[in-house]
C-alpha cells in the first residue's frame, strides 16, 4: 500500500486537474474521468486499483446519498412526487425487467435470474453525470427537480432488484410469498431505521456541548452508521440514509447552530467532490482487471462489446417510452385528479428521456457481485456483467452525455413559469424582510429604538433594505439585539419557504447562508 501511494496522490492530482479542465471546456467531468481511467490503466506499470466488493457500497454510497438528500428540496420532491416514484420505482423495475428477458433470450448462458441481476445493476441513472452537465445549460427548475427527486429514489429500487436477483442466482429458486415479505420490510424497515436512528442523532446534535468540528464529524458518521445497521438488519441501507437525509436536511436550523452549518457546507462539498472523482475514475481503472476476466471466461472481446451495445440500446428506448409515457398518464389522469401539469408538451419528456447516464450506482453494484457463490462455485456470467456495466456506463456517458448540451440548446425549452422569477424573488425577499425586521424592532425593541444610536442605525439600513452592511464592532446589547433580528429574518424566511409555492428553495436557501454567515460575523466578534 505504502509503494503504491504516490501513485494515489497523483491520481487525486489528477482527478482535480480533470475538473478543472472540464469546466473550462464545459463538459461534464464524469467523462473526461472514465476517459482518463481508461487511459490510465494500459500505461504499463500503473498498480492494479481494486477494491473490496464488500465494501464498495459503504465507502461511496452513503455520503453521497445523504449529501444528495440534504441537498434536495423537500418542496419539490413532494410537488413532483408522482413522475418522481414513477421514475424511481415502475420505471426502474420495467427497465430492469426488460433487460432481464432481452439477456435472458439474447446472451447465451444468462438465465432470467442473471438478467435481473444485469437489469438492477444498470437501470438507475446517475445523477452526477446529470447535474454536472445541466450546470453548464439552463433548464427549467422543473425539470431538474425531476431529476435529482429520481435519482435520490431509484438507487434504493434498483438494488432491492439486485438483492433479490443476487439471492435467485445464489440459491436457484425465487419463492414469491418470501419475496413480498422481504421486499416490504426492506421499505418500511428502511425508511422507519433512517428516521428513527437520524432523529437521535439530531437530539444528539441539540443537547450535548457539541462544537462546529463534532458537529461537522457526526454528519459524516451518520450516513455509515444508519447505512450499516439497516443493512445488518437486512432492510434498505439506501432508502434509510435518504429517508434519515431528508429529516434531518428539513430540520437544520433547529439542532445545527450558523458556525456548523456555514463550516459544514465546505466539508461537504470536498468530501463529495474527492468521492466522485475517485468513483468515476475507478470506472476507467478497473478496465483491465475486466478485460482479464472475460479473456479467462473465454468470451470474445467484440461479442462483450455488442452485448454492452444492445443492452445499452435498450435502456436508452425504455427510458424515451416511458418519458412519452408519463406524458400520456398525465393527458388521462388530469381528467381524474389535480396534477401538477396539465399540459406538459413534447420537449420535456425528450429531454428526462435522454438524461439516462449511468454512474456511481451502477459500477458500485456490478464490483459488489462476489466472485463465488457460498459453495465456492465461480459466480456465472461475472465478467461479462462488468464488462456490459462499464459499456454502459461509458456508451451513456459518451454519446448522452456529450450531446445532452445540446439537445437542451436545440429544444429551446422555456420556462414553466412555476416559481416568481429570480429578480422579482429577491426585489420581494428584501423589501418584505427590511418590513418585517423594522416590524419586530418596533414591537420589541421600542425603548432602544428611542434612545441608542446604534440600533436607530440597524433600524435605518432596515429602512434602505441594505440589511448586512453594519459594523461588527457594536456593545453587547446591541450585538444580542441584532442577532435576535437575524434568527427572526431566518423564521420569516423557514415560514415563507413552507408556505409559498411559487419560491424557489435555492433562492431562499442562499438567503439562509447569508444570515448564517452574518451571524457567524458578529457573535466572535
Amino acid at each position: 500500500m505504502l509503494d503504491h501511494f504516490p501513485f494515489y496522490l497523483l491520481l487525486i492530482l489528477s482527478i482535480v486537474l480533470l475538473i478543472m479542465l472540464a469546466n473550462k471546456i464545459k463538459v461534464a467531468y464524469p467523462i473526461l474521468l472514465v476517459i482518463a481511467g481508461l487511459l490510465i490503466s494500459i500505461i504499463p506499470g500503473v498498480p492494479v486499483t481494486k477494491i473490496d466488493p464488500e465494501l464498495i457500497f459503504i465507502i461511496f454510497l452513503p455520503p453521497l446519498l445523504y449529501e444528495a438528500a440534504w441537498s434536495i428540496s423537500w418542496k419539490e420532491l413532494w410537488r413532483w412526487r408522482r413522475i418522481i416514484t414513477s421514475f424511481a420505482f415502475i420505471v426502474v423495475f420495467l427497465t430492469a425487467m426488460t433487460v432481464a428477458f432481452a439477456a435472458n433470450y439474447l446472451i447465451p448462458g444468462f438465465s432470467l435470474a442473471l438478467g435481473f441481476l444485469l437489469g438492477g445493476i444498470v437501470s438507475p441513472p446517475d445523477a452526477v453525470s446529470a447535474n454536472a452537465i445541466l450546470k453548464f445549460v439552463h433548464v427549467p427548475k422543473r425539470m431538474s427537480s425531476i431529476l435529482e427527486g429520481e435519482s435520490l429514489l431509484n438507487d434504493a429500487s434498483s438494488l432491492i432488484i439486485f438483492r433479490f436477483a443476487m439471492i435467485a442466482v445464489g440459491t436457484g429458486q425465487f419463492i414469491w410469498l418470501d419475496a413480498t415479505l422481504s421486499f416490504t420490510w426492506m421499505v418500511v424497515g428502511g425508511v422507519a431505521i433512517g428516521l428513527l436512528i437520524g432523529w437521535l442523532f439530531m437530539k444528539i446534535h441539540k443537547y450535548l456541548p457539541t462544537d462546529a468540528s463534532m458537529d461537522i464529524i457526526l454528519t459524516i458518521i451518520t450516513p455509515y452508521t444508519i447505512y450499516i445497521f439497516a443493512e445488518e438488519i437486512h432492510s434498505s441501507g439506501i432508502l434509510a440514509v435518504v429517508s434519515a437525509g431528508l429529516l434531518l436536511s428539513n430540520k437544520r436550523h433547529h439542532f445545527l447552530n450558523s458556525s456548523s452549518r456555514v463550516k459544514g457546507v465546505n466539508v461537504w462539498e470536498s468530501f463529495v467532490f474527492a468521492l466522485n472523482g475517485l468513483v468515476f475514475m475507478l470506472i476507467g481503472l478497473d478496465m483491465p482487471e475486466i478485460t482479464a476476466g472475460l479473456k479467462q471466461d473465454g468470451i470474445p472481446f467484440s461479442t462483450a462489446i455488442w452485448y454492452g451495445l444492445l443492452v445499452t440500446i435498450i435502456l436508452i428506448v425504455v427510458r424515451m417510452l416511458a418519458a412519452f409515457g408519463a406524458v400520456l398518464t398525465t393527458f388521462i389522469m388530469r381528467n381524474f385528479i389535480n396534477v401538477a401539469e396539465r399540459n406538459p408538451g413534447f420537449k420535456g419528456p425528450v429531454l428526462l428521456g435522454w438524461t439516462g447516464m449511468r454512474g456511481v450506482v451502477s459500477l458500485a453494484a456490478a464490483l459488489s457481485i462476489p466472485e463465488q457463490l457460498s459453495e465456492g462455485v465461480a459466480f456465472p456470467q461475472r465478467n461479462l456483467i462488468l464488462f456490459i456495466t462499464f459499456i454502459v456506463i461509458l456508451t451513456t456517458l459518451l454519446v448522452q452525455g456529450l450531446s445532452l448540451p445540446l439537445l437542451i440548446k436545440k429544444l429551446h425549452i422555456a420556462g414553466y413559469h412555476d416559481y416568481m422569477p429570480e429578480h422579482e424573488a429577491n426585489e420581494f425577499i428584501k423589501t418584505a424582510l427590511a418590513q418585517h425586521s423594522l416590524q419586530h424592532l418596533t414591537a420589541r425593541y421600542q425603548k432602544e429604538l428611542d434612545t441608542n444610536a446604534a440600533v436607530q442605525q440597524i433600524a435605518e439600513k432596515c429602512r434602505l433594505k441594505n440589511l448586512y452592511n453594519l459594523s461588527p464592532v457594536m456593545s453587547a446589547e446591541v450585538k444580542s439585539i441584532y442577532l435576535d433580528l437575524l434568527e427572526e429574518q431566518r423564521k420569516w424566511l423557514l415560514e415563507k419557504n413552507k408556505s409559498d409555492l411559487h419560491f424557489d428553495e435555492d433562492i431562499i436557501r442562499k438567503y439562509l447562508h447569508q444570515l448564517d454567515i452574518e451571524e457567524e460575523k458578529f457573535r466572535y466578534m
